[in-house]
């Protein structure tokens, strides 16, 4: 027959571990450890960045069945694409021009004299700048281009619109760590509190990934979104005393 007082001690250690479960649940914890007496927690840190540098590709392409012919044309293309560029006030630093090219569809292994045209002609004028809305303004204003006959794009060839991207991505970094490590800290004093301990030394920290992802709500950047969304999760592990 079990003595009454040790049913009543058993009754009190479980309902001590459920408390502090529940406690541990409520704060979102990632562990709490009685025998070392220490608690790890998570910091969560999320801000929405502006993209600092743009790369647009300008493709062009033209077919013919007479070499001189497909050059000639291209060349008009790029001088039409060059031209439009520095109407919009992006200077010969930020444009780059790549050299064209001519392929007879004839001459390779695979290909046959059934081919509608026998040249195929490609050229590419890459933009490159920190005036991010400048080029993303440009990108929308390429009608001149395609009325003029040039014809933008192609499979490979330049066709997906500018590429946004973060150079100064140290910059934010360091602001964002620290608001995920204010974060945490935050949550482990109050678990201390309200355990009725007192949140001691920083034992180990990770500070996990930072993911950069599309604001519009992509789970990843593909470099089509001008604006990027940062996110941190960081792990920290206190002592109680």
């Amino acid at each position: 027959m079990t003595h009454p007082f040790t049913r009543l001690l058993a009754a009190a250690l479980v309902g001590a571990g459920v408390a502090i479960a529940g406690l541990a649940v409520s704060h979102g914890l990632e562990r709490f450890r009685l025998a070392d007496r220490s608690v790890t927690v998570k910091g969560l840190a999320e801000k929405n960045v502006e993209s600092d540098f743009a790369v647009w590709t300008l493709g062009f392409r033209r077919g013919g069945n007479a070499f001189g012919d497909v050059q000639k044309a291209l060349a008009g293309d790029r001088d039409a694409v060059v031209a439009f560029l520095k109407q919009r006030g992006f200077k010969d630093e930020e444009i780059e021009v790549r050299p064209l090219g001519v392929q007879d569809l004839f001459a390779r292994e695979y290909g046959s004299g059934n081919q509608p045209l026998r040249f195929n002609g490609t050229g590419q004028v890459i933009v490159q700048s920190a005036r991010v809305a400048d080029v993303q303004a440009a990108a929308l204003a390429v009608d001149p281009l395609i009325q003029a006959g040039v014809q933008l794009g192609g499979e490979g060839n330049g066709h997906g619109g500018p590429q946004f991207q973060l150079r100064g991505f140290n910059d934010v970094k360091a602001p964002l760590l620290a608001e995920a490590t204010r974060n945490a800290r935050e949550q482990a004093e109050k678990f201390a509190a309200e355990a009725g301990a007192q949140l001691g030394a920083l034992k180990s920290a990770n500070q996990g990934v930072i993911q950069i992802s599309g604001a519009a709500g992509s789970d990843y950047d593909d470099g089509s979104s001008r604006e990027k969304r940062l996110r941190v999760v960081s792990t920290f592990v206190y002592e109680l005393r």
